[in-house]
């Protein structure tokens, strides 16, 4: 009787097989049956992507108007405002023209002494046995003419001497050179020695700014 009742628990206790049978199912021909599925994700970042590509070439042709636009403005600004810029270009260049005329003039008067000054200077120096005849201001210097008393070598060394003395003074420093024109020669109509002297300017030293000549 034991032996029996250990027997049925045995057979109770062991774990019953499931049922074989062939498994016929094609997993490739069965629907797809996922909530959400591949396709739908390359789709949508393939439109996103084309709709990415359309906002970025039209926000670029828009930028190309906007710069074109600004472009043809700038251009019909220089467009009105060339005959002002024309006419100022001009007026420059004659500025500057005339300014060179300016230092030319300036400096063509600093260079000339003045007449009056060097009149009396030569008359406050003058010996008394040499009379003034003429007084020439030329471009290059000054031209004196002068009759001298005396024979001929007495009237050479007074000329010599006033040439030399004229050299030495410091009132004519813008004199360079002091020298006879010619040889003493004998005024037939005074009976006075006939004597020219050349005083010649220095150069005149370039205006403020401007270029030496």
């Amino acid at each position: 009787m034991l032996s029996l009742l250990k027997k049925k628990s045995e057979a109770d206790a062991a774990p019953a097989m499931p049922a074989w049978h062939p498994n016929f199912r094609n997993y490739e021909k069965l629907p797809d049956v996922k909530v959400v599925r591949t396709a739908f994700f390359i789709n949508g970042v393939s439109v996103f992507l084309a709709v990415a590509l359309l906002v970025y070439t039209g926000f670029r042709e828009w930028q190309i108007r906007v710069i074109g636009g600004q472009v043809a403005d700038i251009q019909e600004q220089i467009g009105r405002s060339k005959e002002a810029s024309d006419q100022a270009i001009a007026l420059y260049k004659k500025f500057q023209a005339d300014e060179v005329r300016a230092g030319e003039v300036e400096t063509f008067q600093r260079s000339k002494p003045v007449v009056s000054a060097l009149l009396l200077r030569l008359a406050q120096t003058l010996p008394k046995d040499i009379a003034l005849d003429t007084f020439e201001l030329r471009e290059n210097g000054l031209t004196l003419r002068m009759s001298v008393r005396g024979d001929a070598a007495a009237a050479s060394g007074h000329a010599t001497a006033y040439l030399e003395q004229l050299r030495t003074d410091k009132e004519l420093s813008l004199f360079d050179q002091f020298t006879f024109t010619s040889t003493p020669t004998r005024n037939p109509a005074t009976g006075r020695m006939a004597v020219e002297f050349l005083l010649r300017l220095k150069p005149a030293a370039p205006a403020p700014g401007g270029k030496k000549s």
